[in-house]
């Protein structure tokens, strides 16, 4: 199934079918998460309304992190078996993770100042989640810098499998080293230590983030596969033309 879905011609006719019914389940995710989160779920006994920042802060870290692991299996499956598709794949979930990872400094810079008395601290989670954001840039420039798009490519796919050490850090690094960072609260064995009145609507902004990555991921795709149609077809245009040209 997956080697079917490999070209990208049968890839680009899945993702305009699946496209229009993510977006829809975005749209009521959000519709149903949002004003739960922000309104109908009650404020914290100790952190007050500033809790309600966790509803984008905590999906927002969670998504860079998918991100990022996806950026480093596409590029693992492009290095090893040349596949055109996951080079797509990493390139464009590379701007989309640098921007949920923006979102979760951003956010938790704006819960830390109340919490910690301080928009930001060399905390390990926080530095290591900076880190994760400087591998994307890093991904991205990579591959604006080299003009080669085989090099680039390989290059880049070197670079996100190198990074991808970082992901355990950002993950344990709350259990590794003592942090102003609060531990897992939501995946942990002995089960969430969040109430239940702040963990439905956490699972649903966190569900409605989800499908909103998945639909943007799918559509950047879907753009790049027609650029490069578009690049094929106007080369051979030009050939075409050069060949009348000569005659």
């Amino acid at each position: 199934m997956w080697s079917y879905f490999a070209n990208p011609g049968r890839f680009d006719g899945l993702a305009r079918t699946l496209i229009p019914w993510t977006a829809g389940l975005t749209v009521v995710l959000f519709a149903v998460g949002i004003p739960w989160a922000l309104v109908v779920s009650p404020p914290d006994y100790q952190q007050g309304e500033t809790i309600r920042i966790m509803h984008v802060h905590v999906p927002a870290a969670w998504l860079s992190m998918a991100a990022y692991a996806g950026l480093g299996a596409s590029s693992f499956v492009y290095f090893v078996w040349r596949h055109n598709l996951a080079d797509l794949a990493a390139r464009s979930l590379a701007p989309i993770g640098a921007v949920f990872a923006a979102l979760c400094l951003l956010t938790g810079s704006l819960w830390g100042r109340p919490m910690w008395g301080a928009w930001w601290v060399w905390d390990a989670r926080l530095t290591s989640m900076l880190v994760l954001f400087l591998l994307f840039c890093g991904y991205i420039a990579l591959r604006v810098a080299i003009e080669d798009e085989r090099l680039a490519a390989r290059s880049g796919a070197v670079l996100a499998m190198a990074g991808l050490i970082n992901l355990p850090i950002i993950k344990f690094s709350v259990d590794w080293w003592n942090t102003l960072h609060q531990p897992a609260s939501v995946i942990r064995f002995d089960g969430p230590t969040i109430h239940a009145s702040q963990l439905w609507p956490l699972l649903v902004m966190t569900l409605a983030f989800t499908v909103f990555m998945v639909t943007l991921v799918l559509s950047l795709m879907r753009s790049m596969i027609l650029e490069t149609r578009a690049i094929a077809l106007g080369r051979a245009i030009e050939r075409r033309a050069e060949a009348e040209a000569r005659r």
